[in-house]
């Protein structure tokens, strides 16, 4: 009897450890919208909108190394930002500017540019290492048939910018949707993915839409929020030199821009 049931303790442990159909999921979710097995770069043009105000619009050079956590932003235009540049290394975020010449720390949870998206938009996905699945239910979004997974921070993610993550997730492993909150349940913003390249076996999307659920102005009677879109244009898998992601080139990349 006891032999047969210490074998029996071992099969229980390994079933409650055993992943689940959605853990598996978000697995998959940051393996598509992640290059760890390649180097990243594109052209990223971020249009901004404010009810009662002119479009405002950023182009960047966009460089991503997500294998070591890093990236390299440089600001193309507006002529007034241009040679502007963010470096991130690990967990530390630089911003670099051109007219003081210095570095100055800053975190992914900023606003890029003034813009309603974050810095921590521009890299690698880490839903699977910084969330716990709270629930799990079925949904169509527009074309797709989607998986809506509602997502907590993990208290060992202290650098994630949003402690409360909705996603949907299409057949295909790709998040065509994504709304955030605060911890006491605030609706802060909404993100939605409409395509995508396929480059290979790689995933790009070709536009990103933010809506900001705070920031905007009242209409006719009616909120209506800030918004903004992000279009990705030449996406390149192209090695990349290593030199790219130090402080030496942004430096001397900005000065070329200027």
């Amino acid at each position: 009897m006891k032999r047969f049931f210490k074998p029996c303790l071992f099969l229980i442990a390994a079933v409650l450890v055993a992943a689940s159909p959605d853990e598996e999921l978000l697995v998959k979710v940051d393996s598509l919208a992640s290059y760890t097995d390649s180097d990243f770069s594109a052209v990223y043009e971020i249009v901004q909108t404010r009810p009662g105000q002119s479009e405002t619009s950023t182009v960047a050079g966009v460089y991503r190394r997500d294998a070591k956590e890093q990236y390299v932003i440089i600001i193309l235009e507006p002529s007034i930002s241009k040679g502007q540049g963010y470096l991130k290394e690990g967990n530390t975020l630089w911003f670099y500017d051109p007219e003081s010449k210095s570095f100055n720390s800053t975190s992914s949870r900023e606003r890029f540019q003034n813009s309603n998206a974050s810095n921590s938009d521009f890299t690698r996905s880490t839903f699977s290492l910084d969330y716990t699945i709270s629930s799990g239910s079925n949904e169509v979004y527009g074309p797709n048939k989607c998986r809506v997974l509602e997502l907590r921070a993990k208290a060992s993610a202290k650098s994630v910018s949003y402690p409360k993550v909705k996603i949907w997730v299409s057949a295909d492993g790709l998040v065509r949707k994504t709304e955030d909150y605060s911890l006491s349940g605030q609706h802060l913003r909404t993100t939605e993915i409409p395509a995508y390249y396929r480059i290979g076996p790689r995933f790009v999307p070709k536009a990103i839409r933010i809506t900001d659920k705070l920031r905007g102005q009242t209409v006719a009677g009616k909120f209506v929020s800030e918004q903004t879109i992000i279009s990705v244009r030449e996406p390149r898998f192209d090695k990349l030199r290593d030199t790219i992601f130090t402080k030496a080139y942004l430096s001397s990349i900005s000065r070329r821009h200027t």
